[in-house]
């Protein structure tokens, strides 16, 4: 792949493979991607759950191993822990940027004994006084109940991805999913370094709409209401389509 470091490149104990789902993310992947360049990695790969931009085309120009599915997180980033080498998965958002040396900070963070999964501290793209409410309530999060979600790019063992069942097919709440079960087996720890996510999603529906919507999924979570009403309450894709995994 050009660009992106071979399975026998990086080290065999402790090899990285990024997974990165899209769905229409044509404008921010190639950024996403340029950043993981030169890292030791032992591939990166990305799954498209059927964008109807130039997603795919991106991510084949700058040198990625491209699959397509249907939409859905956890069925998309399923399928790229199944074709993947590496033995840590570290599932990356496209509009996530992974800090300089993040391969080191992924081995060192689950080198620490007991620990089952980590992720990086959550920084946004954007300045503004609401926006940095959200980040400290993210920390706040992370400190007092070890819950790092999908933006903050979670990485894990393979073998611990596999002992847990892997991420359920729901159309949100995938990673709060994940993370719980994984909090099981043993602790949650964060990388001293930051992850930092675009800001869109506030920017787009407002700093308190946004959180208020987030915080009734997890309610409706915990609650046993249908994940379709909760993905549709947020927005998510939900469809379902017949075509098989290919790439």
């Amino acid at each position: 792949m050009t660009g992106f470091r071979h399975p026998a490149a990086g080290s065999l104990a402790s090899s990285i493979s990024v997974i990165i789902p899209t769905l229409n993310e044509e404008g921010c992947l190639a950024g996403t991607l340029e950043r993981l360049r030169g890292a030791d990695l032992s591939e990166v790969i990305v799954v498209d759950g059927g964008s109807a931009d130039g997603t795919v085309r991106v991510a084949e120009e700058m040198g990625a191993i491209t699959l397509r599915t249907s939409a859905g997180r956890g069925r998309q980033q399923n399928l790229g822990a199944e074709r993947s080498a590496g033995d840590i998965l570290l599932f990356l958002h496209a509009d996530t940027a992974l800090p300089a040396d993040f391969p080191k900070h992924v081995r060192g963070t689950l080198a620490t004994p007991g620990t089952s999964a980590g992720a990086f501290r959550f920084r946004l793209d954007a300045d503004g006084w609401g926006l940095a409410l959200v980040e400290r309530m993210v920390a706040l999060r992370c400190a007092v109940f070890a819950m790092p979600y999908g933006d903050q790019a979670i990485f894990t063992t393979r073998e611990a991805f596999e002992r847990v069942g892997r991420f359920r097919d729901l159309p949100v709440m995938e990673d709060f999913d994940l993370i719980r079960r994984l909090k099981r087996i043993g602790r949650i720890r964060l990388a001293p370094m930051a992850a930092v996510t675009s800001a869109r999603r506030w920017r787009r529906e407002g700093v308190l709409r946004a959180t208020i919507k987030h915080q009734a999924c997890i309610l409706g979570y915990y609650l046993g209401v249908r994940p379709e009403l909760m993905a549709r309450m947020r927005g998510r894709v939900t469809r379902r389509r017949s075509a098989r995994p290919t790439g």
